[in-house]
C-alpha cells in the first residue's frame, strides 16, 4: 500500500487476515500495511485488549472458542466428538490410570468406554464421574473441592493438592485452543494451572481436539505443543494439520483412521 492506512481501516483489515488466514505475523503486516512493526505490535495489543485476537511472540492468534458451560457444550456437534472418542478408544489400555479432564469431548470418550474395560479413572468432572459410574470395570476416583460452573469441575486448591499425589498414565487434556507456538491453552487461570500440574505428573498426555480449537489461543498457557504426546483431529481437518504439529514431536491421529 502507498500510504499508511487510517487506524480503524488498518486493524480491520487485520481482523479479516485473523479470520481467513488464522496466525498473522507483525513483520509481513508492517510490509504489507507499508508501516514500523511497532505500529503493528500496537495495533495488535489494541486489538487484544479489546478480545478481538490473542498476542503470541511475533504476532497474533483468533480468539478460541469459548464463552458457554460444559453443560452447554455438552450438546454440541455430538456426531464430531463420538468420533473423536472413538479414535482415542485405542491409547486407553486394560489397567492403566487414566486422568479424564473437563471437556464435552472428554465426556464423549468416557461414554464410549467398553463396558467391562477394567482401569482406574481419576476426573474433577462430576458430569463425567456420574458417565464413568455407569461402567462396572472402573474405579473412580472423583477429585473434589468447589466446583467451577463454566469450567464444569473442582479446579481449585484443595483439588490441586488432592491430584498432586496422582502419576496417571495417559492425561486425557481438555484444552481451549491449540497452536503449534501457543501450545495447549485456557480461558480460565485455575483452570490452567491445573492442567498443567495433571499433564506434567502424567506419563502421556493426549488432546482430542475440534477443528474450531485448531490455530486458536486462549489467554493461559498450559503445555507447551511437544508436551502433548498425541493429538487426535476430526477426519476433515486441514491437510497440513499433522505435518504442522509433527514438527513439535505431537503424533496427530485423524478421527477415523485417514487423512481428508
Amino acid at each position: 500500500m502507498q500510504t499508511e492506512l487510517l487506524l480503524r481501516q488498518r486493524q480491520s483489515l487485520i481482523q479479516d487476515r485473523l479470520r481467513t488466514s488464522g496466525r498473522v505475523l507483525a513483520a509481513d503486516l508492517a510490509q504489507e500495511f507499508n508501516v514500523s512493526e511497532d505500529t503493528i505490535r500496537r495495533d495488535l495489543r489494541e486489538l487484544a485488549a479489546a478480545g478481538l485476537c490473542e498476542r503470541v511472540y511475533g504476532g497474533a492468534l483468533p480468539i478460541a472458542p469459548g464463552g458457554t458451560t460444559l453443560s452447554q457444550r455438552v450438546g454440541e456437534a455430538p456426531e464430531r466428538k463420538a468420533a473423536l472418542a472413538a479414535a482415542a478408544l485405542a491409547f486407553i489400555k486394560p489397567s492403566m490410570t487414566v486422568f479424564f479432564d473437563a471437556s464435552s469431548t472428554n465426556l464423549a470418550i468416557a461414554r464410549a468406554l467398553p463396558a467391562g474395560l477394567e482401569l482406574t479413572a481419576v476426573t474433577n468432572t462430576p458430569l463425567i464421574a456420574a458417565v464413568l459410574m455407569e461402567n462396572p470395570g472402573v474405579d473412580i476416583i472423583l477429585i473434589g473441592g468447589k466446583i467451577d460452573r463454566q469450567v464444569g469441575a473442582a479446579i481449585g486448591a484443595r483439588a490441586q493438592r488432592d491430584v498432586g499425589v496422582l502419576r496417571p498414565d495417559l492425561c486425557i487434556l481438555g484444552v481451549c485452543g491449540v497452536d503449534v507456538s501457543a501450545g495447549l491453552t485456557a480461558f480460565e487461570y485455575e483452570d490452567a494451572e491445573f492442567k498443567r500440574l495433571v499433564a506434567h505428573n502424567s506419563a502421556s498426555v493426549l488432546a482430542a481436539v475440534t477443528n474450531d480449537k485448531l490455530g486458536t489461543s486462549a489467554p493461559h498457557a498450559v503445555i507447551a505443543m511437544q508436551e502433548c504426546a498425541t493429538m487426535i483431529v476430526e477426519h476433515d481437518a486441514a491437510r497440513n494439520t499433522a505435518d504442522l504439529y509433527s514438527t513439535q514431536g505431537t503424533t496427530v491421529v485423524y478421527a477415523g483412521g485417514t487423512r481428508p
